[in-house]
């Protein structure tokens, strides 16, 4: 790997493959005025995605509720941390507003971590869902939630709800839980997957990792094992990138060829669909991996919004 030193450090020249366009176009300004207008805040901006040109010149923006301050303080992700200090009532109004104003026909939904919630938000997670079901009943819905430190009723009012595609991402493997994802309990998040394939057989459910923050390719298989054996669908495998001095150093750059090589193992295990590359983010192309998982299970069709079955939390 081609280094430069800097200021007494030796810093990683990121590959060729990492490079990619600014964002531009009319489409993109399009999608940028609409969310400054509706006073609302994308995970595109806030998280500082690769992707956002490509994707908001096609029209499609994730969005991040619940404001944009996290309560948790993970050593990988660009959102702002302290302490929130509001919570906003009429955010699912403006994000179904929005969603009509764009003419989506897929939105994705996440948030920052709310522990200062006694239900983490799941309620503005549901009112959202509802809102966008009502305004645009087209549209299909994937919702990217926080673990809720494991409230079992946060996550069934998010799964009332009926979103078409709920994921929640691990991240990383165990042993660099402690140092990566502070607040975020590994078993916590396997077990969100697995109430969540039991509670809502009708949905798709998807999960994701970063790759390069120092874990073993074995420790990466393991994960997928855990992930298969809890019913996930879809599995996404990108590259983490380092937001700023404060946050952990890459630890390495792994080339497409890995990420290819893995995505083979995912689809072999039992995964319906795994998006894996450099580039590549949770809600990275969302509606095709929907596609792609569909199709892998035999249905061509859009994603259904069926009622979720009933469960006994």
């Amino acid at each position: 790997m081609t280094t430069t030193a800097i200021e007494g450090r030796v810093r990683r020249r990121k590959p060729e493959w990492l490079k990619i366009r600014a964002g531009g176009g009319p489409q993109y300004v399009a999608v940028k005025d609409v969310v400054k207008s509706e006073g609302l805040h994308t995970v595109c901006e806030e998280a500082r995605c690769p992707n956002i040109g490509e994707c908001w010149g096609h029209g499609t923006a994730t969005f991040m509720i619940l404001g944009d301050v996290c309560t948790r303080g993970c050593r990988y992700c660009a959102v702002n941390k302290g302490m929130p200090t509001e919570l906003d009532r009429e955010e699912p109004a403006r994000l179904a507003e929005a969603v009509v104003r764009m003419g989506l026909a897929y939105v994705v939904i996440t948030s920052v971590d709310r522990d200062d919630l006694s239900d983490g938000g799941a309620s503005i997670f549901a009112e959202s869902i509802r809102e966008i079901r009502r305004r645009s009943p087209g549209t299909s819905v994937e919702v990217l939630i926080p673990d809720f430190q494991g409230n079992p009723y946060a996550l069934r009012a998010v799964i009332d709800a009926r979103p078409d595609v709920i994921n929640h991402n691990v991240e990383t493997v165990p042993r660099l839980y402690r140092v990566a994802r502070g607040g975020g309990v590994y078993a916590t998040s396997l077990e969100l997957l697995k109430r969540a394939r039991r509670w809502s057989p009708t949905a798709v459910t998807k999960t994701g990792m970063m790759l390069g923050l120092g874990e073993e390719p074995d420790e990466v298989v393991a994960v997928m094992r855990d992930l298969v054996e809890r019913g996930v669908d879809i599995l996404t495998l990108g590259q983490y990138l380092r937001p700023s001095e404060w946050h952990l150093e890459v630890a390495r750059y792994v080339h497409p060829d890995e990420f290819a090589r893995l995505a083979r193992i995912g689809e072999a295990m039992g995964f319906a669909h795994v998006e894996a590359g450099p580039l590549v983010r949770s809600s990275y192309r969302a509606d095709r991996q929907l596609l792609k998982s569909r199709l892998a299970h035999g249905d061509p069709t859009p994603a259904a919004s069926g009622a979720a079955e009933s469960a006994a939390i």
